[in-house]
């Protein structure tokens, strides 16, 4: 017996679950955070479909929140197995888990204070710093390359994904008899060429794959025009005197950024204007990539060679108290303001949208995907009046979208990646998940198109025997 439990991230970005079951085992493949409006989130994040106490053990792809942001709450209600993630991926749970816990702490503490004002319910968070700590306890690192057993009938091996640093593609096997079946846990896969990062490994050899289908509907503008759109928009801002606010994820994105920022002002493309990087955990996660240089290409180890950190330059300051970040919305000056969330729906960013989203001078910069009902979502679509703290506000500040500095495959790489992994003519089925329906929905079009009609896209909750 071998099942697919599709629990999570299906036809939606966030909250990615899922297990594979053997008769004896059941293994977890991600436990990530569901994000959404408050009271949606919140119901679906606290209780989990499954008995925690029969899993047997986890694996964890990369530290994305949405993959890995609900393991404290996993722990909480009973899991006491294993938690396997590559080694930089462990280290960067240690802070993004102890993070998410925190803004779930002062985000309920705020709501609180308006619900006694208004004699509404409280509301409690999710998890707290204390489970986030308990959970580090159970996380074990594995090196990429090298499978290792979760059980006696199930071997894993860690991958490069080339998406986020330490990122893992995961290829399961299940051993019966003299018999091997072999499926490939294909989220989130990351695009060729990007900074930093070594490219994404081709998976072949597989029985069945389970893949991303966050773009499955779009293709991506070059990489290279991610920078020149960077710089457009700084130069276009400063020279009438506004702000540029990037809602950025601390993990990857913001290094990305810092990594362009400094060549733009080395190739004097930008003027001298100040960035800032207001996100305690971007500072410590950018500590990080300084350790794992082993998980970086080989221009970034070059550079590396000559600069001991390539993430800080005279025009960068890292903001870590609360009173620092509350300075830049009463300093009038134009700067470039870094910060947590990506997605906008938390954290120190929600302030500094707040502050400025009234002003036609400043300009909102998108540089990540942004997921359906959340404030980020809403200023991609740019509409006139969105909600901050649940007060509305009018937006006449610029919005900039960069789909540019996407992390993830478009459908083009989707499509070329499935096309090679059904080169050995071994892969019977591949079920798109983690994308919004519309785009698994194009990319399952495209790919029954070009005669490849294995594929079907499951609905959450669905459970597949293979």
């Amino acid at each position: 017996m071998l099942k697919i439990h599709f629990l999570g991230g299906v036809r939606s970005v966030t909250g990615s679950r899922h297990i594979i079951e053997t008769e004896n085992t059941r293994l977890l493949v991600d436990c990530g955070l569901f994000q959404g409006h408050r009271r949606e989130a919140y119901e679906r994040n606290v209780a989990l479909p499954f008995d925690t106490k029969s899993i047997t053990a986890m694996t964890l792809g990369h530290a994305h929140i949405d993959h890995s942001g609900n393991i404290p709450n996993l722990v909480r209600l009973g899991y006491r197995g294993p938690i396997y993630a590559t080694v930089a991926t462990v280290d960067l749970c240690r802070y993004m888990l102890l993070d998410s816990a925190y803004l779930q702490e002062r985000d309920v503490e705020f709501v609180n204070k308006r619900n006694r004002k208004k004699g509404l319910p409280l509301v409690d968070p999710i998890y707290t710093i204390q489970d986030a700590l308990e959970s580090l306890r159970y996380f074990v690192p594995r090196y990429y390359n090298r499978p290792f057993f979760v059980s006696p009938e199930l071997s894993v091996r860690f991958v490069e994904a080339g998406h986020v640093l330490g990122s893992a593609l995961t290829i399961i096997t299940y051993h019966k008899n003299s018999s091997e079946i072999r499926i490939g846990y294909i989220v989130d896969l990351g695009r060729k060429n990007l900074p930093l990062l070594r490219p994404p490994f081709q998976a072949k050899d597989l029985d069945y794959m389970i893949i991303e289908s966050t773009y499955g509907g779009r293709i991506h503008s070059p990489i290279s025009g991610a920078k020149e759109k960077l710089k457009e928009t700084i130069v276009r801002t400063y020279e009438r005197g506004g702000k540029v606010i990037i809602p950025s994820f601390a993990l990857e994105r913001t290094q990305e950024l810092l990594f362009y920022l400094r060549e733009l002002y080395e190739e004097k493309g930008i003027p001298p204007i100040p960035i800032y990087v207001d996100s305690p955990l971007a500072v410590n996660l950018t500590g990080i990539f300084i350790e794992h240089t082993d998980c970086l290409d080989k221009k970034s180890r070059r550079l590396l060679q000559k600069d001991s950190n390539i993430f800080e330059f005279e025009l960068v300051r890292y903001l870590r108290t609360t009173d620092e970040s509350k300075a830049l919305n009463n300093d009038p000056r134009s700067c470039i303001i870094i910060s947590a969330s990506g997605m906008a729906e938390g954290g120190r960013i929600l302030h500094h949208l707040r502050a400025n989203i009234g002003d036609e001078r400043s300009t909102i910069l998108i540089v990540g995907f942004m997921a359906e009902n959340t404030l980020g979502r809403k200023l991609v679509e740019k509409e006139r009046f969105v909600k901050i703290f649940g007060e509305e506000y009018e937006r006449k500040a610029e919005v900039v979208v960069a789909n540019e500095f996407s992390a993830h495959a478009d459908q083009k790489d989707l499509v070329e990646y499935i096309k090679r992994a059904q080169e050995s003519g071994r892969l019977k089925h591949t079920f798109l998940v983690h994308g919004e329906q519309a785009q698994s929905q194009k990319l399952l079009e495209v790919l029954n198109s070009i005669g490849i009609n294995n594929v079907s896209m499951p609905q959450e909750g669905d459970v597949v025997e293979i």
